[in-house]
């Protein structure tokens, strides 16, 4: 059973609704009483796993193994990409403030054309270019602020979790994968292992207060595994250009849970260099729109 293919007004309001599940990752963090970085990887990914799997099952009308089997190598790169994306990204946000960590996040779609350009020699419009220039501006601003106020460590935490989510991008056109379900389930896997791992050997207990399991485990199957489902679902209806507009919905929304909920406020420096970057982000798929070229992010 294949996922159907809404409207274009049902994809938009499903791209929005995953870029609502998306943002809550941070507040979610935000209410982790004592897991590290590698015992939230772990339970998150727990429950991701065995989500995606039912849904992928579902779609498939039951044979979800052959369909995961079909991502190949590809699949299997971009879920090892994303188990880096994955770590990044939790101990970026335990490091610095969400709004500093969101905002570099939203670097991925620019590092990934570089890297499509680098490694599969994909034709990179002019105005993606620009919109480079003006996005590394934006990062640089960012990561001042966090040298400043001895932040480091997350915004270098937030630029691989984005180089991550950027191989995994180019894993997934590289054997021209359209689903990307199979490859984050795979992810899912990955970083149950390694995580368990690290545990193993670094001494992390993964005996946890309820509360900080609770939390890992909603946000495996609401933040990032309802996310994605809404995400693939949508997708086949909104244009790439269109795509890359509505997913700001989640850098924007990340920082204003935490100030709604938890009074936590962005610095003047992240707030200035999300702004460029936002704005480098939102031009080039501006101009991608009215000229209408194959899509590059």
């Amino acid at each position: 059973m294949s996922l159907f293919k809404p409207s274009y007004r049902h994809g938009v309001v499903l791209v929005l609704f995953a870029g609502l599940c998306w943002s809550s990752m941070g507040l979610g963090i935000r209410f982790i009483e004592v897991a590290n970085v590698w015992q939230i990887l772990f339970y998150r990914s727990l429950a991701l796993a065995p989500f995606l799997f039912l849904i992928i099952g579902v779609r498939s009308g039951g044979k979800p193994l052959l369909v995961i089997r079909k991502v190949g190598i590809a699949g299997v790169i971009g879920g090892f990409a994303l188990v880096f994306a994955f770590t990044g990204g939790i101990f970026a946000i335990q490091a610095t403030t969400v709004a500093n960590a969101m905002f570099l996040f939203a670097a991925a779609p620019f590092f990934a054309a570089l890297l499509g350009w680098l490694v599969l020699r994909e034709r990179v419009r002019a105005a993606t270019w620009r919109a480079m220039v003006l996005a590394l501006i934006g990062i640089a601003i960012m990561v001042w602020e966090g040298v400043s106020l001895g932040r480091m460590s997350g915004n270098i935490a937030a630029l691989i979790s984005a180089t991550g989510f950027a191989v995994f991008t180019i894993a997934l056109r590289w054997r021209k994968l359209d689903d990307m379900m199979p490859a984050v389930f795979l992810a899912g896997v990955f970083a149950v292992i390694v995580s368990a791992i690290v545990c193993q050997s670094a001494g992390y207990s993964l005996v946890l207060p309820a509360r900080d399991i609770l939390v890992a485990t909603c946000l495996g199957v609401f933040q990032v595994g309802a996310g994605m489902v809404f995400y693939t679902i949508g997708s086949r209806a909104v244009p790439a250009a269109e795509l890359a507009l509505l997913s700001m919905t989640e850098v924007m929304l990340g920082p204003f849970w935490v100030w709604i909920f938890l009074g936590e406020r962005a610095g003047m420096y992240t707030l200035l260099g999300g702004a460029v970057l936002l704005i480098a982000i939102a031009g080039n798929a501006l101009s991608g729109l009215r000229h209408k070229p194959t899509p590059i992010l």
